[in-house]
């Protein structure tokens, strides 16, 4: 959801003692549809889940506990279907210092510091994953960075998804500059991609934009996405210099020359679109060394691929089915990997096109959502938990050793 706006009204927290509690305390900084549309937990997973949002006096922190595992007590109707393989990986998970900041898209540097963004927070944290070490920057009140990508000199780029801006960090000096959208129209840029001339692209979602800003001098040009209300919101770039763009807001992607701002779209299947909620359709792709777009349909539950040289989709669905919400994919030698965010646990999925295969694994910590995953550099992945306040690390290819979590004693 973007910053500026609420797409629905908050809904009322059932009655009980420490509902007023949970009100205060929790409903001061996110919406109670996020308490449900969880899957309830136990006492103790209450406990683990909002200590990682907020520090609470111990009587305190025992009476909401109490009121929301009785209120929301653990259900099991949103298990995932785990699909089996021989496959390896093993996950590694940090929290992260400032609590209820919310992590989310973070990425590596080719120095191995692993950067987040923290949109609660208004922050652009650093982990340094050999050590453990964690440096935060504050940014200015309201930015509420929704994403960020780096670029060649090492800066951070972020978009301000609160204020209608665009920020980049240099994170040797700290110092930060801000650059104001030149239509007010623009309100919540999304995120970013680097081209190799250095210039920052990125989505504007809900004011239905795409953009771009030149760094060396600071110039944004903003064009109006065609198809009206298609909420422009993953963007990549393929190997010819093409920038291309998922539509959370309707069954398309769509590609941009970034000499001609010529915006090609390209109708997605749909196969019954009169059953479909139409609440989201495309929300991320990645593109293959083959420049091969691979995409998720959130709305749908399905991975999908395009050929921009014949047009031709494919597509298959995910291991547990139509209502998983793929929300994240990247790919990483040509092997796709995604998320089922609306599974709990949340599930990184990984699938071969070569045998159309997936095998999957729950995340240790689970109760939040991968809004985006990066590659790094040396063939992994770097990922989040936004509710659980956690960024990891997944090293392919590596046998993991499960750490207990809120879903494995």
């Amino acid at each position: 959801m973007s910053a500026f706006a609420q797409e629905e009204p908050l809904s009322a927290l059932p009655d009980g003692p420490g509902k007023e509690l949970v009100e205060a305390a929790c409903v001061a900084c996110h919406e109670t549809d996020i308490i449900y549309s969880s899957t309830g937990y136990t006492n103790n997973e209450w406990r683990h889940l909002f200590s990682r949002m907020i520090d609470l006096p111990e009587e305190l922190a025992s009476d909401i506990a109490h009121y929301l595992a009785t209120s929301f007590p653990k259900r099991f109707d949103r298990l995932p279907t785990l699909a089996s393989g021989d496959f390896n990986i093993t996950f590694q998970e940090w929290g992260v210092p400032t609590l209820g900041q919310r992590p989310r898209d973070p990425l590596m540097r080719p120095d191995g510091m692993i950067f987040w963004a923290g949109m609660y927070g208004n922050i652009v944290g650093q982990l340094d994953p050999s050590t453990g070490e964690m440096k935060e920057w504050q940014l200015e009140p309201g930015a509420m960075p929704h994403s960020i990508i780096d670029d060649a000199e090492g800066n951070i780029w972020y978009t301000g998804n609160g204020n209608g801006t665009m920020g980049k960090l240099n994170p040797e000096t700290d110092e930060i500059t801000i650059y104001q959208m030149p239509d007010p129209a623009a309100r919540d840029p999304h995120t970013p991609i680097v081209t190799d001339n250095g210039d920052v692209w990125f989505t504007v979602q809900n004011s239905n934009f795409i953009g771009r800003i030149v760094p060396d001098t600071g110039d944004i040009r903003l064009e109006k996405i065609p198809t009206e209300n298609a909420r422009p919101y993953g963007i990549d770039i393929d190997s010819r210099g093409m920038i291309w763009v998922a539509y959370r807001g309707a069954p398309k992607i769509a590609r941009i020359d970034p000499d001609s701002w010529q915006i090609e779209e390209f109708n997605t299947p749909n196969p019954d679109p009169e059953s479909h909620h139409g609440r989201y359709y495309i929300r991320r792709l990645a593109i293959d060394s083959q420049d091969m777009i691979w995409y998720v349909d959130s709305g749908r539950g399905y991975v999908g691929s395009f050929n921009p040289e014949t047009e031709e989709f494919n597509e298959w669905l995910t291991p547990s089915g139509a209502g998983s919400h793929p929300y994240a994919i990247e790919v990483v030698d040509d092997i796709v990997w995604i998320n089922e965010s609306e599974q709990r646990p949340d599930v990184i999925a990984r699938f071969d096109p070569q045998t159309e295969q997936f095998q999957s694994w729950p995340i240790p910590s689970g109760v939040g959502v991968i809004r985006n995953m990066r590659a790094t550099h040396d063939g992994n992945l770097v990922i989040h938990q936004s509710s659980a306040n956690t960024v990891g690390l997944v090293k392919i290819g590596e046998k993991s050793d499960w750490l207990a979590g809120p879903y494995r004693p």
